[in-house]
């Protein structure tokens, strides 16, 4: 539903609408861009509106980073439910254009500075995310572990280095064979 700035926003669902607005945001503008009052003019509500379902900036914060882990998990899931002949080269391109596509997302999911340790939530999440590579990378056994966190040191690296800038991508190269090249090369 869109609104105008002379309409009320009536919506069943503040909170989800806050949250997409806020992605929009989060996107367009980075993680400065964010703040409540402005996404409750973005969303056509009173200031205080969104006090209802995030007390602070901090938790809008938490909420989409939330958001975004759960996405993750499910890009994920839908990856490994496909049964590709290499499921963790198929998850690691997946985890790579994942942090191309949803750039200002990825990073704050990944901001030192929500301290996932102080936010169950959030750690729920990433935990969640980290479980679908640990389930193919040979499960809850040490080795399992190890693998998976090699597999996501890997893709992680190679996602912060494009975002970054750090990998020079050339006229005409096409970056999802590069990113699948760089995958599967062992």
């Amino acid at each position: 539903m869109s609104t105008s700035a002379n309409a009320p926003y009536h919506h069943g669902d503040l909170r989800r609408a806050l949250l997409d607005a806020a992605l929009i945001i989060l996107e367009r503008d980075g993680e400065a861009g964010l703040g409540l009052r402005d996404l409750a003019r973005a969303v056509g509500v009173s200031p205080a509106a969104p006090y209802r379902h995030f007390d602070s900036r901090a938790a809008l914060l938490e909420a989409l980073a939330v958001t975004g882990y759960q996405r993750f998990t499910t890009a994920m899931n839908e990856v490994a439910a496909s049964s590709p002949p290499d499921i963790l080269s198929a998850m690691g391109k997946t985890y790579v254009l994942f942090a191309l596509n949803n750039t200002a997302l990825f990073r704050l999911m990944f901001s030192p500075q929500l301290k996932r340790d102080n936010r169950p939530g959030l750690r729920m999440a990433a935990n969640a995310a980290f479980d679908t590579l640990r389930q193919v990378s040979g499960g809850d056994n040490p080795g399992g572990r190890i693998a998976a966190l090699a597999a996501w040191a890997r893709v992680h690296g190679l996602a912060v280095l494009l975002l970054d800038g750090q990998i020079a991508i050339q006229a005409g190269e096409d970056i999802e064979a590069l990113i699948t090249e760089i995958i599967e090369k062992r």
